[in-house]
Order: structure tokens, then C-alpha cells, then sequence
């Protein structure tokens, strides 16, 4: 895992050498990148996978420890979720490849997504595999899914290829794997020269009843949590 800061762009890169897996180490390591990228004054900010994975979603091996430790890794990830979508800089996602579960729920926090091209999925698979989507992410989905596409991706865990992941609004546009760095930082100094203090701002403003139902089920969640282990 790398930060690196290019001019005034923050290149946040996600890179376990495996799957990409949301843990504490990668949400550590993302939440640390992003307070330097703001002590940095980085004008925009790029959240990149590694080479045909942008992440695979949550670790499962942290629910093997127990419902404490799977709470806590929960708890953690959706609280990146609310923070990513209200971050005041431009955030570009560069999906690399697969965006599995929270990994596409990554994408639909960022401002502007470019996927690569390729024999890549996108998907939301809670229904497939027994689970309820909590109203924190149904909030998310509302907001930037397409409309057109809500049955087929939250309820029915349509399995998307990049092209069809832009219909149904995971990505806004899709390139060749060996342009995805360079697309991704054209776009990010293009955003970077708009008043951040606006752009903020603004984005603040489109997001805030969002913002605050999720922060809201994420309190709800930390508070039944403390109840049950007290």
C-alpha cells in the first residue's frame, strides 16, 4: 500500500497483494493517507487498486474472530464510507479491476469513477449470500445508483461488467487498464482547479441528508453494539 503525492493530487494506491480485503490494517492505512492528503493541501484526491482488483470487500477473517471483532471491522469500514463520501476535495476512484461488495460500495463514494476494461466484476452480492443490506448503505445506493438499476443490483446481486457497471452507476466511464493512471490523473488535475472551498461545499450541500441518515444507522449500530457486550 502506497501514498504518494503527485504536484497537488494524492495517489492513494491499495495494494495487499491479495484481495484487496477491507481489514483494519487497509482501512488504517486509507484513513492515515487521506489526513495527509489534507495536511499536504492536495488539491484531489485518487483511490486506486492493484492491477484487476480495486477490493473484494470486507476481510472474512475478521468475522472468524467473533461478533466483537466483525462489529469493530464493520463499524470501521462504514464509517470510511461516510467519510469518503463527504470528503471536501474531488475524490477520483481508479477501479483497476473487481469491485466486490465494499469495494463497490467504495466506488459509489467516490466523485468520479473510471473503471478499467476488462473481464472485471462489479457487484453487490448481500442478497446472494444471505444478508440484509443495512439502511446506511440502502441510503448510499439511493443516492447514486440508477434508478433504472436498483432491483437488479441490490436486489437481485446482478453481476456487472465494467461497461454495464456505468448504466447502472457504479462508474461513469471505462479505459484500457494501461490508461486507467493517466485518465484518472487528467481528471483529478481538471477537478483540482475548481475552488475547493465550493467544491466542498457544495458537495456538502447534494450529500447532507445523506450524510447525516448514515452517520445516523452507524450511531444506532455502535450504540446496540455497546449494549449487547455490556
Amino acid at each position: 500500500m502506497r501514498y504518494e503525492l503527485l504536484e497537488n493530487i494524492a495517489l492513494i494506491t491499495i495494494d495487499d497483494g491479495k484481495a484487496n480485503a477491507v481489514g483494519h490494517a487497509l482501512l488504517d492505512f486509507t484513513n492515515e493517507s487521506l489526513d495527509k492528503a489534507t495536511a499536504d493541501g492536495a488539491a484531489a484526491v485518487i483511490l486506486q487498486g492493484r492491477e484487476g482488483l480495486f477490493s473484494a470487500g470486507f476481510d472474512l477473517k475478521e468475522f472468524e474472530k467473533g461478533m466483537e471483532a466483525g462489529l469493530s471491522m464493520v463499524s470501521r469500514g462504514f464509517e470510511l464510507l461516510i467519510r469518503l463520501y463527504g470528503l471536501p476535495q474531488p475524490l477520483i476512484a481508479a477501479c483497476t479491476g473487481h469491485g466486490v461488495a465494499l469495494g463497490a460500495f467504495i466506488l459509489l463514494a467516490c466523485d468520479t469513477r473510471i473503471g478499467a476494461r476488462g473481464d472485471f466484476r462489479i457487484t453487490l452480492p448481500e442478497t446472494r449470500i444471505n444478508m440484509e443490506l443495512p439502511y446506511l448503505l440502502q441510503a448510499l445506493c439511493a443516492d447514486r445508483l440508477s434508478p433504472n438499476y436498483m432491483t437488479q443490483a441490490v436486489v437481485q446481486s446482478q453481476v456487472f461488467s465494467p461497461e454495464e457497471a456505468i448504466k447502472a452507476g457504479f462508474l461513469d466511464r471505462v479505459v484500457a487498464p494501461e490508461e486507467l493512471q493517466d485518465a484518472a490523473m487528467t481528471t483529478a488535475s481538471e477537478l483540482a482547479q475548481l475552488p475547493q472551498k465550493y467544491y466542498g461545499a457544495n458537495k456538502r450541500f447534494m450529500r447532507e441528508q445523506t450524510l447525516s441518515r448514515m452517520q445516523l444507522e452507524l450511531d444506532k449500530m455502535r450504540a446496540a453494539a455497546t449494549q449487547h457486550s455490556a
